[in-house]
């Protein structure tokens, strides 16, 4: 028996693991940010007392009803006890020789390993990296930091122009963790030079240590952009601009809020965002992109024209850039620089349907239908689905003046797109000139429903309830045009006609005379018509 007893005491005293029983005390127990419930609770915390596991798990809930947070940081607890056991068993101290252990564990024995494109919204999330074991540069270094902030172990997120990693810094050994390659360790040189890291600029936050905080302020930004790919703009607005408060200087932020800017038509603070970007990262051509783009919604062409072209500079195989130069050259009536923008695109990326319907667009402004056609066609032949393929052609049948053809365009460009505003219009005006007045007043109400302050469309259908010579509802359309626009000399015209035919004489003779006023020939049979009414005399 006393043999049995020294051989378990001998086991026990020279195994260095936890005796049975004994709790493991991580190394960021008690910290007050383990028992936030919200982000704006997790922003008013020091940054001692962040805890970042749980505030990106606090995302995570937000994200998806199904997600019970705390599960996961049980989950965390475990495997950085784990970890903990084994240095223990090994005499390993929690620095830089810990790193290999770790790597091992999470790589090797887990498993997580890399995706290549994050298209996948949920691949941000540490819930969804620690249920699939698989994430990209931000999900997995958010993993690797938080069971570092367990273990003790002194890691720090690292940014650089679109990439994330982490880097270990004892003071003494100093080495960076590529979490995207089973935990290798580049050198500095290598992301500087893969990622176009911005040189001598000291308000940058590249390359630098990180803190918790800053960390987190990067996956706002991603974030935001995950809310922006679902359509939920507010959401990735709200998100963004808490990644901008936390990190000013992370020219991303930046640019992305102002992406989301640009989308909410607020033009002008998304053009300060591009500008403070550009301030911070000036190699940046999607931002110069995006800068032209802005531009062009406040019909600044002269300034669209130069961040295009510099754009373009700093990456001459960028294909939207050239894209949108031909835009603004078309809007500027230059067809032929435009094409010739386009096919600059087109020699870089010759399957490039989008490209292929600007071609057919330039050829339909200058009158060649046939080849409009051609490329309207190619378009559709590398995109069946294309709906502004299907409108194309349908412009260009017009000009031919093939109505069965244009309506049967209009008509699958709306099957690929109900909502598309320029082939309801002109599916409605090809149905009106066809005389189907039925139809063309059916789809103009729906480009009013999808568009309802546009005049132009209000007219067309006002001039169809004329032609069905149902005069209240003509001119309730025409008054809705004049309110919006009170310079459409047209609609005053329509609107004397409309009033005399319900009997309202003075309204009649009213709107006949603003038109006469705004230029607008009035027919000497109308105008008499309605002296004749209100037995005014006739005016010279």
């Amino acid at each position: 028996m006393k043999r049995v007893l020294l051989c378990i005491m001998v086991l026990v005293f020279s195994t260095p693991c936890v005796a049975f029983g004994q709790r493991v005390r991580l190394a960021n127990a008690g910290k007050a940010g383990l028992k936030v419930t919200s982000l704006d609770q997790v922003l008013r915390l020091s940054e001692e007392q962040i805890d970042l596991a749980t505030a990106t798990l606090i995302a995570s809930e937000y994200w998806s009803d199904m997600v019970a947070g705390r599960r996961y940081l049980d989950e965390l607890d475990a495997m950085a006890t784990e970890i903990l056991t084994r240095l223990r068993q090994q005499r390993v101290p929690v620095d830089s020789r810990a790193i290999p252990i770790i790597n091992q564990y999470l790589f090797e024995e887990l498993g997580f390993q890399t995706i290549s494109h994050a298209d996948d919204p949920n691949d941000l999330f540490l819930h969804s990296v620690m249920d699939r074991r698989q994430g990209y540069c931000l999900s997995l270094s958010i993993l690797y930091l938080s069971i570092a902030e367990r273990l003790g172990l002194e890691a720090y997120g690292v940014v650089v122009p679109g990439h994330f990693f982490v880097r270990y810094d004892g003071g003494h050994a100093r080495f960076n963790i590529e979490t995207t390659s089973n935990g290798a360790s580049p050198p500095d040189e290598h992301y500087r030079g893969k990622f176009n890291v911005p040189e001598n600029n000291r308000n940058s936050i590249y390359m630098k240590n990180l803190n918790k905080r800053q960390s987190l302020g990067c996956f706002f930004n991603n974030l935001g952009n995950v809310y922006s790919e679902i359509g939920d703009v507010d959401t990735a607005m709200l998100a963004l601009e808490r990644a901008v408060a936390i990190n000013p200087t992370l020219s991303e932020s930046r640019a992305n809020l102002g992406n989301t800017y640009l989308q909410k038509n607020r033009v002008n603070e998304a053009i300060r965002q591009y500008r403070a970007a550009l301030d911070l990262n000036p190699g940046d051509p999607k931002t110069y992109n995006n800068l032209g783009n802005a531009y062009m919604a406040i019909d600044e062409l002269n300034a669209a024209a130069s961040a295009y072209r510099q754009a373009i500079q700093l990456d001459p195989n960028f294909v939207d850039a050239y894209r949108n130069m031909a835009l603004l050259l078309t809007r500027q009536e230059r067809y032929s620089q435009a094409m010739t923008q386009l096919n600059r695109a087109l020699a870089i990326d010759g399957e490039n349907a989008q490209i292929y319907n600007q071609l057919g667009e330039l050829h339909y402004r200058l009158h060649e239908y046939d080849k409009g056609l051609q490329q309207f066609r190619k378009a559709m032949n590398l995109k069946p689905d294309s709906a502004e393929a299907h409108y194309g052609l349908g412009m260009c049948y017009g000009g031919l003046h093939q109505t069965d053809e244009e309506i049967q365009s209009y008509t699958q460009a709306l099957i690929l797109k109900p909502t598309m505003l320029a082939a309801l219009v002109d599916l409605g005006t090809a149905y009106f000139n066809q005389g189907q007045y039925d139809l063309a007043i059916q789809y103009y109400r729906q480009a009013t429903m999808t568009k309802p302050n546009d005049p132009r469309i209000l007219f067309n259908l006002g001039s169809a309830y004329l032609k069905k010579q149902e005069w209240d509802l003509a001119v309730q359309a025409y008054l809705q045009v004049v309110r919006m626009d009170s310079r459409t000399g047209d609609a005053y015209h329509a609107l004397a006609y409309g009033f005399y035919m319900l009997g309202n004489y003075e309204q009649a003779w009213s709107h006949a005379n603003t038109a006469k006023r705004l230029g607008t020939e009035i027919p000497e049979d109308l105008l008499k018509a309605i002296r004749s009414r209100l037995k005014q005399p006739a005016q010279g």
